[in-house]
């Protein structure tokens, strides 16, 4: 790359678009977001990028050892204060806008400018299922309006491009005003777009992750753009490869900061940068079960490998029935299945239940761990997910997670960009 293109990431959750396109070499000038503990897996990450770039790698590997709390990596390692401040703990919205428009431009160098912006929107607004389940179809949630909120930082920043990332169901929310409504929008402030529909698994996610993808280019600058649509990576693997080299766990175990893999070699690890250099793995844990539950994990997982046949709620027997709703969401107890080229999509209703992500080895007889979700999404084994209060917090862990953009699939948009830029 000729030159540094610095970028702002909106609506960044924990990161996984930014760590894509840092991955390809652009610069994060601001990381903005709601959520306090997306705010901590931030900070970790942005000091994980400081320290592997000035050669003090083994300062973050204590760290993830549990050797050193996050304080001392925060504040005792040297880490200029402008690295951890460019991540800014605010909601986006004309009250908080004149303190992040300050944050940022401080971190802005001097006669520097912003050359992308990227992030999307919470998805829930526009999503089928939120939808469905919203008393009003969600036409009454605030969130349907961020992306005017997104046009005011276009309208001040000028880049020459951003990238939008939402779910499928923004092309029909609202019947399809909302889209158009951002079109006009768009511009209105100088900009033309282009929509993708992109398939996580084309980009090398071991995930059927289905996502609208908007590119959007300043009036004055005409790209070239990718066929997004149409994009093959090259980069192959099946589901197992996710699963076989870390440690066995029985539902409600877990390692917290450190363990050892087992010994392997797969390829697709190391060509999605899942392994990417550490011999450790963090974050291995897994969610306790009741008997019922792990009964009905024991009849999918049988199922799937005797039947090839997913389980139907209706199926079992009346005594592990205990939801009322009989009609829909028939699927709840869903096996990911180590032989298929891409599992079910990580949603973030992971955070509340395990039930739709039932590990493959019946012996284990639990639904996945953090770690095993977080390589389904493609995240590195050394991106740790914070909680609120230091440790482990497998719930906001999950949450970060099934929100995310796949870091690989930013990584691969980012690369066709830049050689735009």
């Amino acid at each position: 790359m000729a030159k540094t293109l610095n970028f702002i990431d909106l609506f960044a959750g924990a990161g996984g678009l930014s760590e894509g396109f840092v991955r390809a070499g652009f610069n994060p000038i601001a990381h903005v977001e709601i959520d306090e503990a997306a705010c901590y897996s931030l900070k970790t990450r942005a000091a994980y990028h400081y320290l592997k770039d000035k050669g003090k790698f083994d300062t973050y590997i204590n760290y993830l050892k549990g050797e050193i709390d996050r304080r001392n990596l925060y504040y005792k390692s040297d880490i200029p204060e402008e690295i951890l401040d460019s991540v800014i703990h605010l909601g986006i919205g004309e009250e908080n806008n004149p303190i992040i428009f300050d944050r940022i431009e401080r971190n802005l160098p001097q006669d520097k400018e912003v050359d992308l912006i990227i992030g999307g929107p919470p998805c829930q607004a526009y999503s089928l299922v939120g939808r469905a389940r919203s008393e009003h179809g969600m036409r009454k949630d605030p969130r349907n309006f961020l992306y005017v909120q997104y046009a005011n930082y276009l309208e001040r920043y000028k880049p020459k491009m951003f990238v939008f990332e939402n779910v499928l169901g923004l092309k029909s929310a609202g019947k399809g005003a909302y889209l158009e409504n951002m079109q006009r929008l768009f511009r209105k402030k100088g900009y033309r777009i282009e929509i993708f529909t992109v398939k996580a698994e084309n980009f090398g996610v071991l995930q059927q992750r289905r996502r609208v993808i908007i590119i959007g280019w300043r009036e004055d600058f005409v790209p070239n753009l990718p066929d997004l649509d149409n994009y093959q990576s090259g980069i192959h693997g099946v589901v197992s490869d996710i699963f076989a080299d870390l440690p066995f766990l029985n539902a409600g175990e877990g390692i917290d900061k450190f363990a050892m893999y087992n010994s392997n070699d797969y390829r697709y690890l190391k060509d999605s940068h899942i392994r990417n250099g550490i011999d450790i793995v963090t974050q291995h844990i897994a969610r306790p079960h009741n008997e019922q539950d792990k009964e009905i994990y024991r009849i999918a997982v049988q199922k799937w490998l005797r039947d090839r046949e997913r389980l139907n709620y209706n199926d079992l027997e009346d005594h592990l029935k205990t939801h009322k709703n009989r009609t829909s969401f028939t699927d709840r107890f869903k096996v990911v299945a180590n032989d298929l080229s891409a599992s079910q999509t990580i949603v973030a209703h992971i955070a509340k239940d395990g039930h739709y992500y039932i590990h493959p080895d019946i012996n284990q007889n639990r639904s996945i761990s953090v770690r095993e979700a977080a390589r389904l999404q493609s995240f590195p084994d050394d991106f740790y997910f914070e909680g609120v209060k230091e440790g482990a917090n497998r719930t906001a862990a999950f949450k970060q997670i099934g929100n995310a953009v796949p870091p690989l699939m930013g990584e691969l948009i980012a690369k066709t960009l830049c050689v735009l830029l």
